[in-house]
């Protein structure tokens, strides 16, 4: 399989199991699962009130966050 080709993973995330389709390797996929399972678990003891939803949304605006902040990087890289 060529690294183009998009490959199914099977993850169990936040106890729920999920087949995501992707390009990333299995050890990829699975590196992501573990951070995204491992940060489920910190929001759950950090705000216990708070609806799956609402940890969903806070973790994707961290990884968007972040996003920006490498590209951001990247960017002021090429400029310099």
């Amino acid at each position: 399989m060529s690294t183009n080709e998009k490959r199914r993973f099977k993850a169990t995330i936040d106890g729920k199991d999920y087949v995501l389709v992707g390009k990333g390797s299995v050890d990829h996929m699975q590196a992501v699962s573990d951070l995204l399972n491992e940060q489920l678990k910190q929001l759950h003891e950090a705000m216990p009130n708070a609806s799956d939803e609402q940890r969903a949304i806070l973790i994707a605006f961290n990884a968007i966050s972040k996003q920006f902040d490498v590209e951001e990087s990247a960017h002021n890289k090429e400029v310099h």
